[in-house]
């Protein structure tokens, strides 16, 4: 009968890298204490710190393990350089994943089969997923839309009246756009259904960026519907998202209800299309509903 195998320990290497991060954390910990930012360093720098730093010391068996750990580290190490921008992490961590495990997967198959020169017909391939987003015209898709609807408990004439008194910053109640940290309005201003009118989204800075703010203006005003337009956008989301266009409708149904509808139509600022065409679509539909909660028409 053979004796069990024992379990893998830490080497050397395990304990000078770990070491490393600790080092790491220690001065990014400081420095976002030193910036005011105490509130949030142990959440965005301490926690992913202390488990880069584990899995540093974790020894693998496979070379799965091994990519797997090493990828986690790297992700850990970014959202802790990003701190508030680790949501960019976060959307792109399942991607990273799976790009480096197929990779890994391949490379240690040809290793297997004992035929390297398959690489130079399979690695174009996986470069050519890096390759959309690079140019303009290398984009797929980028023109999006999202549609939310919802059925409110008051006559159409009293929701008219809280659509025209304009959004207000609340709560945030979507449970993704809280989870990931997702830069939200901590301040806006205008009212207003008539074409001209504006509101104005101000956005407070953060680790994603100085802050910013956006601006709609009312372009098109009719019975039970207005459209808007964006005269300008210096917020941090743009980089992900360039809004085009939006409408909100609003109809009597029956009893006292009112159903209300809000369209935007954005572009998309992220690629693959077939990665963060979904995610964003997700998030855009979070997001819109937060703005009907802003109006407090929840």
């Amino acid at each position: 009968m053979s004796e069990p195998e024992e379990p893998p320990r830490p080497r050397i290497a395990n304990w000078i890298v770990s070491a490393l991060i600790g080092l790491f954390g220690v001065v990014v910990f400081t420095l976002a204490v030193r910036s005011g930012r105490s509130d949030s360093a142990l959440l965005f720098v301490g926690l992913p710190v202390l488990l880069a730093a584990a899995l540093a010391m974790t020894p693998a068996r496979t070379v799965h393990g091994r990519a797997f750990l090493f990828t986690t580290v790297c992700l850990l190490l970014a959202s802790v350089a990003l701190q508030e921008g680790a949501v960019c992490v976060i959307l792109a961590a399942p991607l990273v994943y799976g790009v480096v495990h197929a990779t890994t997967g391949l490379i240690h198959w040809w290793r297997e089969v004992n035929r390297p020169y398959y690489a130079v017909a399979v690695l174009p391939l996986l470069l050519a997923g890096g390759v959309e987003g690079t140019t303009d015209g290398l984009r797929l898709d980028p023109e999006q839309s999202v549609q939310v609807v919802r059925q409110i408990a008051l006559p159409a004439d009293q929701l008219a009246a809280r659509i025209a008194a304009g959004p207000r910053p609340v709560p945030v109640r979507s449970i993704p756009l809280r989870l990931l940290g997702v830069p939200l309005p901590k301040q806006v201003t205008g009212d207003g259904l008539a074409v001209g009118d504006r509101w104005v989204f101000a956005y407070h800075g953060s680790s994603h960026g100085p802050g910013g703010h956006l601006v709609a203006e009312v372009d098109r005003a009719e019975p039970g519907r207005i459209g808007f337009r964006f005269v300008e956008d210096t917020s941090i989301t743009h980089r992900w998202v360039t809004w085009q266009h939006a409408e909100l409708s609003w109809r009597p149904v029956d009893n006292g209800q009112t159903e209300v509808r809000v369209t935007a139509a954005y572009q998309r600022g992220l690629d693959p299309s077939w990665y963060f065409g979904p995610v964003q679509d997700a998030l855009m539909h979070e997001g819109a509903g937060h703005l009907l909660d802003m109006l407090a028409l929840a």
